[in-house]
């Protein structure tokens, strides 16, 4: 929660929230570790040393990895409050300038939340260290892929996290009712998944609290259930917490040891989340959720099983069930259940959230990014994804039959995640923090090798299953790349054949065409000159409205940007032409909410840019069109124009209609013919979005007639109607282009353009008011 001091009882709010979410994955592994681990030729090495071997794997492991590097280390690595894969690559685009988004302006770096006070701004020695990264650096592109790689693997979670989760905990009925076929466990898998795809669409704050409890309940209980296997079965068990049975672990297996350290890895799958979901909360909330709960609990519950399986090693193949007391089965089994739900949930909303991420930068296709929350920003759904991530779980669950599968998918995509934030969290700590190349080298070398080393035994289960998350994450990031790659091209087009401002001064004030009574807003990818759609506009058309908005929606590497800041207004060209520039700025986090009223803000925030600009106040930005506004930030902002709600859409717009007409001509018959046709549309429009609201000048004594004139022009124009005007775009390989090229832009771009939602449903445009530009681009 960036920005913001919390109390005490706020942190504690939050950790127990925290617990419901951030740490589900990681809560459901004592289900199938030890069972994963001793799958394969381990099974020949059953002695209370090898159990004990492993169980100091687990406790290692866990402390090394999911309690040094992330609960301590990363969770200092945040972007203004938020955490992930994301927040690293932000960082490094804000101060290593490793960026490769478009529409960079200096007035951006201005946004409060652009700089973070933690960060130190001197300059590094040079090293050879850094001259390496230097050369990756200058390979923008490189680091991207990276960045892209871990994204992809976090929407695979999305399909991996909840086969294997609710798999393992139903196929636990068959340590008592061993009658029950696998073939009918996976029958009801498959209905529990479904069902928990299709009910996914109404979000994760409606059973908010539901989860907290559901995940408190079963951590106590599986400590609990840990600490009477140790009474009952081992008391001796504790000595597993020293390296030494490590080594001897290694000593009486050999290779076979170092085979079975993938299903090791599976205690700390499920770590990442509490990075990635550290924007919800705080770093306080999570570590007080982990250090108090989390982690001894887990601790409890995996010494407890090593007790148990030291005693009974006829009990490998369901170990977790088989250690719950008779009595006690069934109710461990419901909550086994309830809390595998939880955590895949948890997977599928942190999917979700990669998906808004990866289309703000604009590598994603357009997908309809819903919000299902009012109070808890960030709570997303995306329809779209969520029914590819049930077909994908399905496939998963039905075509494998074997959880020890799954678990190989599942460990192999984790590790390769926990490279890809080793690796940026390098690049931040030497670019960002500017630490000394000493304790830059110390973190990468200790987690690498770590990893490394885990990496090298998941590597051998690639036959045997883990390779649907290679597979997978390879598609997304192709997919991703493409839609990137396209994008920017077309970009540099249109940034390439942007029209001379000398063009547009010769045409005049009236531009050459009849100026119609109205508001233009026309949307391009430049912030700043003017797109050549609009020359294609003006050529086609005899007429354009009498106050024309150039409106740029770009995004800034910053999580979120304040309300206040996210208008940047500018002009283009004398006064008397009514051109005006807008650059509307989200972060990389923020979404676009149906009850967003942009084309009221835009109206206000132009208000305050004509008085700003009487005023000589305002914000140099160096643009060839004139210095731009953070307008918002004005004391005064909001007290130019008198703003009237109105709940009747036919009398709003017929009035606000007739009052332009009569202001500009007289109405003949085809005028009144035209606002009947005007008010049938726009009282459809306002059915689906809300109010009408009308502007009126406030009577003030303005000390330059022409800001009244150019007001009241305004408040004309937003009466007679606002008209939104975008670029339909068509974008092909050359002819000259090789083969790969063409394959990428011509048939996946191409497809994918085509079956995704159009810039105007994604920007929630109302279509009786959109007007498309056709255009067609050539890449190189």
């Amino acid at each position: 929660m960036a920005g913001s001091r919390l109390q005490g009882k706020e942190v504690i709010f939050l950790a127990y929230q925290s617990l419901g979410t951030a740490f589900a994955a990681l809560s459901i592994s004592p289900i199938y570790v030890y069972k994963v681990t001793f799958s394969g030729k381990l099974r020949d090495h059953q002695t209370e040393d090898v159990v004990f071997g492993v169980c100091s794997l687990i406790f290692w492991t866990l402390t090394l990895v999911t309690l040094l590097k992330y609960a301590i280390i990363m969770l200092t690595a945040d972007d203004n409050g938020e955490g992930g894969t994301f927040a690293l690559y932000s960082l490094l685009c804000r101060h290593g300038k490793f960026g490769l988004l478009p529409n960079y302006q200096t007035a951006d770096e201005e946004i409060s939340t652009y700089g973070n006070a933690k960060i130190s701004l001197r300059s590094t020695p040079s090293s050879r260290f850094r001259g390496s990264i230097d050369r990756l650096k200058r390979r923008k592109t490189l680091l991207l892929l990276l960045v892209l790689f871990g994204a992809s693997l976090g929407m695979t979670f999305g399909a991996l996290a909840p086969a294997i989760s609710v798999l393992s905990s139903i196929e636990g009925v068959q340590a008592q009712v061993t009658s029950l076929h696998k073939g009918s466990v996976i029958a009801i898998a498959s209905v529990v998944l479904i069902g928990l795809f299709v009910l996914q669409h109404r979000g994760t704050y409606r059973a908010a609290f539901v989860f907290a409890p559901i995940m408190i309940l079963w951590s106590l209980s599986i400590a609990a259930l840990g600490i009477y296997n140790i009474i009952v079965w081992n008391p001796n068990v504790y000595k597993a917490l020293s390296p030494y049975f490590i080594i001897e672990f290694f000593r009486h297996t050999g290779p076979d040891g170092w085979i079975s350290l993938g299903g090791v890895l599976l205690c700390i799958t499920g770590t990442e989340v509490m990075f990635e979901d550290l924007g919800y909360f705080s770093a306080a909330s999570v570590r007080i959720a982990f250090f108090c709960v989390t982690y001894p609990c887990l601790v409890l519950q995996y010494l407890g099983q090593a007790a148990f399986l030291s005693k009974n090693f006829t009990a490998f193949p369901m170990s977790f069930y088989a250690s719950i007391p008779d009595p006690l089965f069934w109710p461990f089994f419901a909550m086994a259940v309830l809390a595998a739900i939880v955590a895949s949930e948890t997977a599928i909303s942190a999917a979700c959230s990669f998906v808004n991420q990866s289309h703000a930068l604009g590598c994603f296709p357009r997908v309809k990014i819903l919000h299902t929350s009012r109070w808890i920003k960030g709570r997303i759904y995306v329809p779209e994804l969520n029914w590819v991530l049930m077909i994908l779980c399905l496939a998963v669950a039905v075509g494998f039959r074997d959880t020890n599968h799954i678990a190989y998918a599942f460990a192999f995509a984790w590790i390769l995640k926990a490279f890809v934030t080793t690796w940026l969290m390098s690049l931040a700590i030497h670019y960002v923090w500017h630490k000394n190349l000493a304790f830059t080298i110390s973190f990468f070398l200790l987690f690498g090798s770590i990893e490394t080393i885990y990496f090298s035994s998941a590597c051998v289960k690639i036959p045997k299953g883990a390779w649907v998350p290679l597979f997978l994450s390879s598609l997304f990031m192709f997919v991703m790349y493409i839609w990137h790659y396209a994008t920017r091209k077309k970009y540099k087009i249109d940034l390439q054949n942007k029209v001379p401002m000398k063009w547009i001064l010769t045409l005049g004030p009236t531009l050459g065409v009849l100026r119609v009574p109205g508001i233009g807003l026309f949307y391009t990818e430049l912030a700043t000159g003017i797109p050549a759609t609009f020359a294609n506009f003006l050529s086609n058309l005899p007429a354009f409205y009498q106050v024309a908005v150039f409106v740029c929606v770009k995004t800034i590497p910053v999580p979120h940007v304040p309300h206040k800041e996210r208008y940047l207004i500018g002009r283009i060209g004398p006064k008397s032409y009514r051109l005006y520039r807008c650059v509307v700025r989200n972060g990389y986090k923020d979404v676009h909410r149906k009850d967003d009223d942009l084309e009221n803000d835009l109206i206000m925030s132009i208000a305050e840019f004509i008085q700003l600009e009487a005023e000589g106040c305002g914000t140099l930005d160096g643009s060839m069109d004139g210095w731009m506004a953070v307008v918002r930030t004005s004391e005064k902002f909001g007290t130019r124009l008198a703003v009237s709600e109105s709940d009747d859409p036919i009398i709003s717009h017929s009035s606000s209609f007739s009052d332009s007409m009569g202001c500009s001509c007289s109405k003949s018959a085809a005028l009144l013919k035209l606002q009947s046709i005007y008010v049938k549309e726009s009282s459809h429009l306002t059915l689906h979005r809300g109010r009408i609201y009308r502007f009126q000048l406030r009577e003030t004594k303005f000390k330059n007639p022409q800001v009244k004139e150019e007001l009241l022009h305004l408040v004309e124009a937003q009466q007679a109607g606002v008209t939104y005007v975008m670029g339909h775009s068509q974008v092909r390989a050359r002819s000259n282009s090789s083969f790969l090229k063409k394959f990428a832009i011509n048939g996946v771009y191409s497809f994918l353009s085509e079956n995704c939602r159009s810039p105007s449903v994604a920007l929630n445009i109302p279509q009786v008011c959109l007007i498309e530009v056709g255009m067609k681009y050539h890449v190189v």
